[in-house]
């Protein structure tokens, strides 16, 4: 079957619970899998460009499925529009549509001030369990890019619907505006981490396993 790369959410890794999760299941079924860092160690450095460039190393030419939670949703969506040959099929968890308006939109006009005159800003980083530094050219590169790449692909996207960080309905309304893509609600929230017998019995249907 086709290699599944894997691209996991903001402050985020490899080493997620979905991650691990998706991990073990491929192997299991002798799917090749790989889930690549993202921020390769530079969190404080992190543009969406660069996070693109790892994923183009990590399909290699292609063909691959790529599933993504999160910002590596919206990651994946954006790298299945610019190659598609690359890309068979996306599995989408809660994807981060309209990243770029909606990560800004979290902050003040005050925030975001200090953020630029900083240079960076402390978030917490699941990954590495302590705060780290994120530079303020995430937000600038971010404004390059469209907020709902349109990719022609079949697409399965999943998402809770008790989502209070990346609300639901941007997914349902991305669903209702590209008819290659299928939305499937589930009682959960962000994480879906509840629902993982869920997300993995939907993911092989969807990918004919």
């Amino acid at each position: 079957m086709t290699r599944i790369v894997y691209l996991h959410g903001f402050s985020s890794s490899p080493q997620s619970s979905k991650a691990r999760f998706f991990a073990e299941k491929f192997h299991a079924a002798g799917v090749p899998f790989v889930a690549p860092q993202l921020d390769q160690g530079h969190f404080e450095t992190l543009t969406i460009s660069g996070q693109l460039t790892v994923v183009e190393q990590a399909v290699d030419g292609g063909p691959v499925v790529l599933m993504g939670s999160s910002l590596g949703g919206y990651l994946a969506a954006l790298y299945a529009a610019r190659h598609v040959p690359d890309v068979e099929k996306l599995v989408l968890m809660a994807p981060a549509f309209r990243f770029p308006s909606r990560w800004k939109a979290r902050f003040s006009e005050q925030e975001l001030a200090t953020w630029k005159a900083r240079g960076s800003m402390p978030f917490f980083h699941y990954g590495y369990n302590e705060e780290r530094e994120l530079g303020y050219q995430l937000i600038e590169d971010a404004a390059k890019y469209e907020g709902e790449p349109s990719f022609p692909q079949p697409a399965l996207i999943l998402h809770g619907r008790n989502d209070d960080v990346v609300p639901a309905a941007a997914s349902e309304q991305f669903a209702q505006r590209h008819p290659n893509a299928q939305l499937r609600l589930l009682d959960s929230g962000h994480e879906l981490t509840d629902v993982t017998g869920e997300l993995w019995a939907l993911t092989a249907v969807f990918l004919a396993m």
